[in-house]
């Protein structure tokens, strides 16, 4: 044991030795339930003219603590913010002040006082009244030093919350964007509904579920990588607009951009099409902005970024064209696309066909150019077996995807309810799931059943909530907006 960590478990032991003497004295702190708070922080700051000479009553979390003989200034943290109380012993008593003596950083405290501003013009609460409302048994990080361990600040999400206020209000910004989201499609007559997140078959997307086991019926369930399926179910069964916000598992790598966890909203309308998404997905994520930050600019890193619509166009074969030099209007057959991906140093899979390559190429070349808000359309049908075909071009699809600071945020296409030719697709899948494939698409023959009742012509839409929100918020890694990232546990 090193020298800090013995400290600090001294420390900690006489926390809990202040802990048991308030005990003995009939104060323990776990004992209190309820506490009628009448004010916050911000509240109080803000509306000082309002304020002044009246009586409030706060509680927060004890964040600085300063003595001058029988008076002392402390500053409370409550859910808004910060503010300054000031304790004397001449108006509590002797014998609580003494105690209060003993209160440590981070216990939480219950303050009656009337509101002041002190000689410095600091908004201030002149205590009449205050109790220990939890007796914290832990040592918060040095305040000037702060919770700085990246690896520790997500483990510990509430101590990284407690230091650093500015992780909240990026949590804060997340659930406005939810809230948009909902508002919009509600205001659209969209209905909002929950399918299952255990299924017997993993579809909907190229992934690798999560596998489980049911007891009772002695099966192997996966946790759903996508809400598509059941939800394009719900259309044929009559809900002409329907919509899903939640969790999505797939048993992938993680990276700034990945978490195995993660969070989408799925949307499918009626007698839409792709088009009718696209003009969706840039006024929805627009809503959004404003709802959450009060503009549609934003600056990420050292972009400055504007969702205002329209949103720029552009098919994944022109994009290849425009910032990878190839055309492949012009290169027809397989063996020709095979042969362009070893040029341009493509790594190639066996089993790729044209289609692949194009979509490699893409990734490849030209991603990363694609930083301010932009629809890549026409994905080839290889890479797309849920998206109808394009009707002039049958190795196309009315597919699109948006791209912001070169990171896929939305995944949209006109739905394929052909259920023949997705019946083709998804045996096309199964065989390569077969060869070994683990992505690859199930056989899901009750989809297909129901493709059979019949999927009217229908519009489909997905967005990345945790990509959309780093952005939003200028969070530099998924982890700082998923409030608990997936973390290997500590040995």
């Amino acid at each position: 044991m090193t020298t800090e960590e013995r400290d600090v478990n001294e420390l900690i032991q006489i926390r809990r030795e202040k802990l048991e003497d308030l005990k003995k004295k009939g104060m323990d702190p776990f004992k209190i339930e309820k506490v009628m708070v009448t004010h916050y922080s911000k509240e109080i700051i803000d509306g000082y003219d309002a304020n002044e000479g009246s009586r409030v009553t706060i509680a927060g979390r004890l964040m600085a603590k300063r003595g001058h003989g029988k008076a002392s200034f402390i500053h409370l943290q409550d859910k808004d913010g910060r503010i300054q109380c000031y304790i004397r012993q001449d108006r509590i008593g002797e014998e609580l002040y003494e105690i209060f003596k003993t209160f440590d950083i981070g216990d939480i405290l219950e303050v009656t006082g009337e509101v002041f501003k002190t000689k410095k013009g600091e908004v201030t609460v002149k205590a009449e009244a205050l109790r220990l409302l939890t007796k914290s048994l832990q040592i918060l990080p040095e305040k000037f030093h702060g919770l700085k361990d990246q690896d520790l600040r997500y483990r510990q999400r509430y101590v990284d919350m407690i230091m650093n206020p500015e992780v909240k209000e990026t949590f804060i910004t997340r659930s406005k964007v939810i809230n948009a989201f909902r508002e919009f499609l509600n205001n659209r007559e969209y209905i909002e509904v929950e399918t299952p997140i255990l299924s017997t078959i993993a579809g909907g997307a190229n992934a690798k579920p999560f596998v489980t086991h049911h007891k009772t019926l002695d099966l192997d369930m996966y946790l759903r990588i996508a809400t598509e399926l059941p939800l394009k179910r719900l259309t044929v069964g009559g809900m002409d607009r329907v919509y899903e916000i939640g969790r999505l598992f797939r048993n992938e790598g993680m990276s700034i951009k990945h978490n195995p966890e993660f969070t989408t909203i799925e949307l499918y309308e009626a007698y839409a099409d792709y088009n009718d998404m696209m003009e969706i997905t840039e006024s929805i994520v627009a809503y959004a902005a404003e709802k959450a930050l009060g503009t549609t600019e934003v600056i990420y890193g050292e972009k400055e970024i504007d969702f205002t619509p329209p949103w720029p166009r552009i098919s994944m074969i022109d994009a290849c064209k425009e910032y990878g030099g190839v055309d492949f209007h012009e290169i027809k057959t397989d063996e020709e696309a095979l042969e362009v991906a070893k040029k341009l140093h493509i790594d190639v899979e066996k089993g790729m066909k044209r289609g692949h390559i194009i979509n490699a190429v893409f990734e490849e070349y030209v991603e990363e150019h694609l930083i301010q808000p932009t629809f890549i359309t026409n994905h080839p049908v290889e890479v797309s077996p849920l998206a109808k075909r394009n009707p002039e071009h049958p190795e196309l699809t009315n597919r699109f995807e948006a791209f912001v600071n070169g990171w896929e945020i939305a995944n949209a296409f006109s739905e394929l309810n052909d259920p023949i030719d997705q019946r083709e697709r998804f045996e096309e899948q199964a065989a390569k799931r077969e060869s070994g494939d683990d992505e690859a698409h199930m056989l899901d023959e009750d989809f297909l059943n129901a493709l059979e009742v019949g999927l009217p012509p229908t519009g489909g839409l997905g967005i990345g909530i945790d990509r959309l929100v780093m952005l939003l918020t200028n969070s530099p890694s998924i982890r700082d907006v998923i409030l608990f990232p997936t973390m290997k546990p500590l040995e």
